[in-house]
């Protein structure tokens, strides 16, 4: 029996109850969800990232070794925030591939970015064995259904040798800080996006994305499922108490 064959799924929270009643509803509430505010979406990212644009982003990716020839699947890659900095790194916008579980996410990204884009899921990607040299995903890990699935199937499509960098926002460990996250991402932001543009799906997002990071597994869960889906010494590093790169090679 290989290593993870014995444990179940690793679900990085429960059921978060006013959004979705049972685990089986969880991927068409967040399917639906995230069409819903697609056309919203890079607005109130502004808000909600607390200064994460282009720069961390861009910062991010180098930090972990990214750089130009190298190909790039981007998983949940939503609007393409994450994906538009790979491609001014690596230099080549059909080296960097996007995945999403959202059409309306992916009718934005098109819109904006010249990449090959494809509907799927984390868990069950539509790609390849060894397509890749680098897998990211930027504060989507929260919305996945198990985090040991989605972490064997980043392994099995990158290249001996290859990054994986994921990058969440995660819930502070200080008292202090988690007030302060709390006050601005669970109540300041949804009011703000509401205020904003009226619309309703747009506030429920930021709730339930406060709602996600106040009910995320700890990062040392993260590592093992990271762990039991073949990565080698997979880190964690963070950044004032909340913004969290999980970063790791396969061997």
């Amino acid at each position: 029996m290989e290593r993870g064959d014995e444990h179940g799924p690793i679900e990085p929270h429960p059921v978060i109850a006013g959004f979705y009643a049972r685990r089986a509803h969880h991927k068409t509430f967040v399917r639906g969800l995230f069409n819903d505010t697609a056309p919203y979406y890079d607005g109130i990212n502004r808000l909600f990232s607390l200064g994460s644009g282009a720069w961390y982003r861009r910062r991010c990716l180098l930090r972990a070794g990214l750089g130009p020839g190298l190909r790039v699947v981007d998983v949940a890659v939503g609007t393409g925030l994450l994906a538009r900095e790979a491609v001014a790194i690596t230099g080549d916008r059909r080296g960097v591939i996007g995945v999403d579980l959202s059409e309306a996410m992916l009718a934005v990204a098109r819109s904006k970015l010249d990449i090959p884009l494809i509907q799927g899921v984390a868990e069950g990607l539509p790609l390849a064995e060894g397509v890749a040299d680098f897998v990211t995903m930027g504060y989507a890990l929260r919305h996945v259904s198990d985090l040991v699935a989605t972490f064997r199937e980043f392994y099995r499509i990158l290249r001996p040798g290859g990054t994986v960098l994921l990058l969440e926002i995660g819930r502070p460990g200080k008292r202090l800080s988690r007030a302060v996250a709390a006050a601005y991402l669970g109540r300041v932001v949804p009011f703000l996006c509401g205020l904003a543009n009226g619309d309703v799906h747009t506030r429920a997002l930021m709730r339930y994305h406060w709602e996600t990071i106040e009910n995320c597994v700890a990062p040392q869960a993260i590592l093992e499922a990271m762990r039991i889906g073949g990565f080698k010494e997979p880190r964690c590093e963070t950044e004032l108490d909340l913004f969290r790169s999980y970063i790791a090679r396969k061997s």
